[in-house]
């Protein structure tokens, strides 16, 4: 179902298929282990289009996050598969069934910054504790040393 015209749409990532959304569509993806109600992020985005403007690069996708809210968590349609060979008497029936997680898109774009921003401690104490690596690998014992001990 195509965007109304103006709405931003977005392509993402999950389960290693893609995804193009609109805030409002509902989507089946491959399992996610996560909770009825609870609020998912999409930050694997590849495309991000709203109005004239469409973010394709990186650089300009850096940060944009689609959420989504989860619906449920359905099965997907049985699949058989039979095979047979003939005068063998050789007969093998399985079954799949897709375990799905229903998605509904809430919105697409940057995440809201907190009102409040965590105080940072300085990073020139942190480098001024910790122990200066040597450039050159530890020696190995030789196998002697090894046997005496």
């Amino acid at each position: 179902m195509p965007a109304a015209k103006g709405a931003a749409t977005a392509v993402v990532i999950s389960g290693g298929k893609q995804y193009r959304v609109a805030a409002g569509d509902r989507i089946l993806v491959d399992r996610i282990a996560a909770e009825t109600d609870s609020e998912l992020t999409f930050e694997r985005v590849l495309l991000v289009a709203d109005g004239d403007t469409l973010l394709a690069r990186p650089k300009e996708l850096a940060g944009q996050v689609v959420t989504g809210r989860v619906i449920g968590h359905p099965r997907g349609k049985k699949i058989d598969v039979l095979r047979y060979k003939s005068k063998k008497r050789v007969r093998v029936h399985r079954g799949a069934r897709a375990d799905l997680t229903a998605v509904e898109i809430v919105s697409i774009g940057k995440p809201a910054k907190n009102a409040k921003a965590e105080p940072q401690a300085d990073v020139g104490e942190a480098k001024a504790e910790s122990k200066p690596k040597s450039s050159k690998p530890r020696a190995r014992a030789s196998r002697s040393a090894q046997e005496a001990q």
